[in-house]
């Protein structure tokens, strides 16, 4: 038997390794340079000599019989003086960079290398095994003229043979093969091959690299079926605030038109508004650009849609305009537009816009919905911005935020029934909170986020989230102020008095009046007239109707113009409409009034008496707005009638859960809604029921003066005034009712309000009223409490 002897050397490489002398066959360990054999790695390695090969195995000595995965090299000429020595050399980067060059379909980078010399006194020949992570590559030298063969075993099975020939003209050379591969069940397959492929889910699992890679559509993609990828991705603008294709979120800060989507011939753009606060700003418009020359269709905050200037009208049904199919419903309005190999969905309610762009996958989105992060500086668009769009205003914060409870709220999208969608909730949590914890939840943006999140879920699902809007307590899909047309200075929003909508000022644009607390410009003066405009957004905020405005003479109303909504009046001295004339020295001085109109058919009122006295020398306008104070917190009385002795309370309150009682110092405006509530404290409920049987106001103490106005009549909320609403009428112990606060017309006095109440025993009695508001009548059920421990209760406000 021929003896091998090992050496480990550096070969120059590594100093000081020290050389051992083993007698073959030997098994060693080469766990500091894993060699990785077609797709299965090895720590030792097991050698010997046959009478026909140098043998080096992985899993086993060799035996021809039992397979095994091997190198079979043959041995020296002389046999009898075979040996051979084994390094382990670490990375070196001519080493290395000699592979890449010689063998392209490794990429990976070089951990180490197994070099073999196998020799006899006169000649020798090189096998060396390179790693290259799960990619390894056998290289062979001859150093005399002849023919080397390398067999590659797998399971005892040849599946690649290196040949290396060599004669004497031939100068030294190396021979490299790649024997990476992936095994599966035992199956061999060779890098690049196929394991398995669903065209349906364009899944496909391929040796790559020296494993099995699986590679499917990319983040932004879907697939159609057939192996085909295409692009399908959604973007979302809602408040200030973008959350990109990719899911990252970033706030506009400014009032810039920026780019949120280009594709080829087409860019889709969005411009920025403040509303209420000027450090806050809002998507107010989309904006699309097609073609050359450039056509523009405007998508805006109140549902209109101007195709470059002109106006546009839409309903449910598609409508092509510059090959764009234009539609609108009570939710928004969308657009869409198929160009150039992509389909691009705009759709807009005034508050959020998403876009969803489908097509063949290529280049990254660009624009801000690619990606968000961006600097801002270089992105605005000058056609579409104001000079002064970058400019920043600070806000003093909005003490009557509770960023806790609204953290809670936007946290909904983490709860059933949103976790059925399988869209990541977090980008609009976040875009949530930062927006509602420095921004009031007016104008429909406390249910904007869910919205947002629940209708990018229904993009990519054949349902929607069932029930979430009765756990959120938010209305049926319909866009905020659709068709309520605001000026350029205006948005649609609540009125935080009344509630109702109506078009109010920007933050920015009403500053300059609020600083000096007027309602619009400085009067205008020529030599025989004067005229004064108002702001239209400033009166509908203080609730003032101006369509109820006249100066003196109650026929001269003012002109208002229908695209600023502002509103002037005017007077000459051919009309002079009740101005009055003085002269002061050399002065002529002609002074007007601009007032409430009062019809003295109508008893009350809830439009504060409004004033403004205007002429050439007076120019600061004033307003008087009409206060009330209620004269007592609450009204207490201790009542005893027959069998009955109880305490009746009196409440007022200025929110619905009638948790805010209107204290002495609380001022309450005209047309704000008062919640009254009627308590009794020490009756038995399952006997007896608290009838509230009419309420009335009167302008004198005394319940039974002349002037009277009737809020409660037989029980039932008076069908001539909608703000009045009873409710627990007859049910218990307590009722309450609402109303919207009024004064008595011409009459700037003190109100009184007297409600009278009966007891109802409950047994065989239906104590509570039977209304019918909607024919605008009322009738009463079998009245189980008349005459039943009658009780009368006072209330004073005083301006």
């Amino acid at each position: 038997m021929a003896r091998l002897l090992f050496y480990l050397s550096a070969l120059g490489l590594l100093a000081g390794a020290a050389a051992q002398v083993v007698v073959v066959p030997t098994e060693l360990s080469i766990s500091s340079c894993p060699i990785t054999y077609y797709g299965r790695t090895y720590e030792r390695v097991y050698v010997n000599f046959t009478t026909e090969n140098f043998v080096l195995c992985f899993d086993g000595f060799y035996n021809p019989d039992a397979g095994g995965d091997c190198i079979l090299a043959p041995p020296s000429k002389n046999s009898g003086s075979d040996y051979s020595s084994l390094d382990i050399i670490s990375r070196v980067d001519v080493l290395e960079t000699n592979v890449h060059n010689n063998v392209p379909t490794i990429t990976s980078t070089m951990d180490c290398s197994l070099s073999i010399i196998i020799s006899n006194n006169s000649r020798s020949y090189f096998v060396s095994l390179y790693a290259f992570g799960k990619e390894t590559v056998v290289l062979t030298q001859l150093d005399y003229p002849d023919t080397l063969e390398l067999d590659m075993k797998v399971n005892g099975s040849t599946v690649d043979t290196l040949t290396h020939t060599r004669t004497a003209e031939d100068k030294l050379r190396f021979v490299y093969m790649d024997i990476s591969g992936c095994r599966h069940s035992g199956v061999l397959y060779r890098a690049g091959e196929v394991l398995s492929s669903d065209p349906e889910t364009c899944t496909t699992v391929t040796c790559d690299d020296g494993a099995f890679q699986r590679s499917t559509c990319g983040p932004l993609e879907c697939c159609q079926g057939n192996h085909t990828c295409m692009l399908d991705t959604t973007c979302t603008v809602t408040g200030p605030t973008i959350i990109d294709v990719h899911g990252q979120v970033n706030s506009v800060q400014d009032r810039c038109a920026y780019p949120l989507v280009s594709v080829p011939d087409l860019d889709v753009l969005a411009t920025f508004q403040e509303r209420r606060r000027t450090d806050v700003s809002f998507v107010d418009s989309v904006t699309l650009v097609l073609g050359d020359p450039a056509v523009h269709i405007h998508l805006e905050q109140d549902g209109r849609v101007r195709l470059d200037d002109s106006a546009l009208t839409l309903n449910s049904s598609a409508q092509l305009v510059h090959g764009v199919e234009l539609s609108k419903d009570q939710s928004g309005v969308t657009a869409k537009v198929s160009l150039s190999n992509y389909t691009t969905s705009v759709f807009f309610d005034g508050s959020t816009a998403q876009i969803r762009v489908e097509g063949a996958p290529g280049s990254p989105l660009q624009g801000l919905c690619g990606n968000s992060s961006v600097s801002l500086s270089g992105l605005s668009i000058s056609a579409y911005s104001s000079p002064s769009c970058k400019k920043q205003y600070p806000d003093t914060a909005d003490s009557t935020i509770n960023c806790n409870m609204t953290s809670e709220r936007c946290n909904l999208l983490k709860e059933a029934p949103f976790t059925t969608c399988t869209m990541d909730p977090e980008p609009y949590i976040t875009a949530c909170i930062d927006t509602l914890c420095t921004y009031p939840a007016l104008d429909g943006l406390n249910c904007q986020f869910l919205e947002a999140y629940a209708r990018a879920c229904s993009l990519y699902s054949d349902g929607t989230l069932e029930g979430w809007r009765s756990k959120a307590s938010c209305p049926a899909p319909e866009a905020f102020c659709q068709d309520r047309t605001c000026s350029a200075h205006e948005f649609c929003g609540e009125r935080t008095v009344s509630g109702e909508s109506g078009c109010l000022c920007r933050a920015i644009f009403a500053s300059k009046y609020r600083s000096t607390n007027s309602l619009g410009d400085p009067t205008v003066c020529s030599q025989n007239s004067a005229s004064l405009t108002l702001v239209g957004c400033l009166l509908v905020e203080k609730g003032i109707d101006f369509s109820a405005l006249h100066l003196n003479d109650p026929d001269c109303v003012g002109q208002m113009d229908e695209e600023t909504h502002m509103m002037t009046f005017s007077f000459n001295s051919i009309n002079s409409c009740g101005t009055v004339f003085t002269a002061n020295n050399s002065q002529i001085i002609y002074k007007n009034t601009i007032k409430t109109q009062n019809n003295s058919s109508d008893i009350i009122t809830r439009q504060d008496q409004f004033s403004i006295d205007f002429s050439c020398v007076h120019t600061q306008p004033d307003i008087k707005t009409m206060a009330f104070r209620i004269r007592d917190s609450s009204v207490i009385q201790q009542i005893t009638s027959g069998a009955w002795n109880y305490s009746l309370t009196m409440t007022a309150f200025t929110d619905a859960g009638r948790t805010q009682a209107v204290e002495s110092n609380t001022e309450v405006l005209l047309n704000q809604k008062i919640w009254v509530e009627l308590v009794t404290d020490g009756l038995d409920g399952n006997m007896v029921a608290v009838v509230t049987d009419s309420c009335w106001a009167t302008d004198q103490p005394s319940p039974t003066a002349t002037q009277k106005y009737d809020l409660i009549i037989k029980g039932c909320a008076n069908p001539a005034d909608q703000t009045v609403n009873v409710e627990g009428n007859g049910l218990g112990t307590s009722n309450y009712f609402s109303f919207n606060l009024f004064q008595f017309s011409g009459n700037s006095g003190d109100i009184y309000l007297h409600c009278n109440l009966q007891l109802c025993v409950k047994q065989e009695n239906n104590c509570a009223p039977v209304c019918n508001r909607a024919v605008r009548r009322r009738r009463s059920a079998r009245s189980g409490y008349e005459g039943e421990g009658a009780a009368l209760i006072s209330m004073a406000w005083t301006n």
